[in-house]
């Protein structure tokens, strides 16, 4: 009788150019390895060179965007699309290099350009694959925290988080990253947890009313965000992958996503369980915690935003 098929857990590490997908995927690898995780970290990034982790398998041993661009005459989208597509018809390049870290906890470090989540399907396709190959993965969707500074900004953040989750088919987790340089861009308008949560986003079109090149666009601006809170879908959980509880917090988020808190890969106990598996309480306590030490009490609740008004 022959064995079970041996189940591998990890992360797809997504989000747009500048969002700090390298440098999570530096600083999980290491923390991951503290906790006894034997972690692989791969490189799916064409245009990623000059790598800060230890990379097992890497993306450009088979193909690489300047390469691409030179033979083809493509710009960097352009290149970037045929690249995902070359690992797409490819399947058997990846397979090899895959099985031999089976048993590993796995990192893929992804490309930044966001329309390969939203709208093209060789990178959906890659994921179904691994899935295919009894893979449990999380996505982990990466943007930028200082988009929450500025409303418009953090209604079309929104938008492609909506989409992307829509689009790539996992289990997602969305990250604000980089939460330490939050308020360099500008204060917030509410609690951070306003953000985290995506609570009632009629109160950010209030702000772009005020705003005199937005208020021309106010009917656009009521249905995009009707259609964000239609689907309430999206929520994020902030990070400063500096930050040894942050990261702490993001774990367990992702842990829970694909399974791993609930597999058999490492002893845990009852009390790991249970912190991994709570809900609203736990991520509110959390956010709270970050908001103390990462941002300026300046800003002010939804109730007292109602009560100016």
């Amino acid at each position: 009788m022959s064995s079970p098929p041996c189940v591998m857990f990890g992360q797809v590490v997504i989000g747009p150019p500048g969002s700090g997908k390298t440098t999570y995927c530096l600083g999980m690898q290491e923390f991951l390895t503290k906790l006894g995780r034997k972690v692989v970290v791969v490189n799916l990034d064409p245009a990623n060179d000059g790598l800060p982790y230890q990379c097992s398998v890497d993306i450009a041993e088979l193909v690489t965007l300047d390469d691409v661009m030179d033979g083809l005459k493509l710009g960097p989208n352009g290149g970037l699309i045929y690249c995902m597509e070359y690992l797409e018809a490819n399947f058997d390049w990846l397979e090899k290099k895959l099985e031999q870290f089976k048993g590993c906890y796995f990192l893929f470090d992804c490309p930044g350009q966001v329309e390969l989540y939203t709208h093209q399907n060789s990178v959906k396709n890659i994921f179904a694959q691994l899935t295919k190959w009894n893979f449990r993965l999380t996505a982990v969707h990466l943007v930028d925290s200082h988009y929450c500074a500025d409303p418009a900004k953090f209604i079309s953040v929104l938008c492609t988080s909506l989409s992307t989750m829509l689009h790539v088919e996992l289990p997602h987790v969305n990250v604000l990253s980089k939460m330490d340089l939050m308020e360099q861009f500008g204060k917030l308008a509410f609690n951070l947890d306003y953000y985290t949560e995506v609570l009632d986003l009629s109160y950010l079109l209030e702000h772009l009313a005020s705003d005199p090149f937005f208020k021309k666009f106010k009917r656009l601006n009521e249905k995009l965000v009707e259609l964000i809170e239609d689907y309430s879908l999206v929520s994020f959980v902030p990070l400063n992958v500096q930050d040894k509880e942050s990261m702490v917090q993001v774990m367990k988020v992702v842990d829970k996503a694909n399974g791993y808190c609930f597999g058999d890969l490492e002893e845990r106990s009852m009390e790991a369980m249970m912190s991994a598996a709570v809900g609203a309480e736990f991520h509110f306590a959390s956010t709270l915690a970050v908001q103390d030490k990462y941002l300026e009490s300046n800003t002010k609740t939804v109730e007292e935003e109602v009560m100016d008004l």
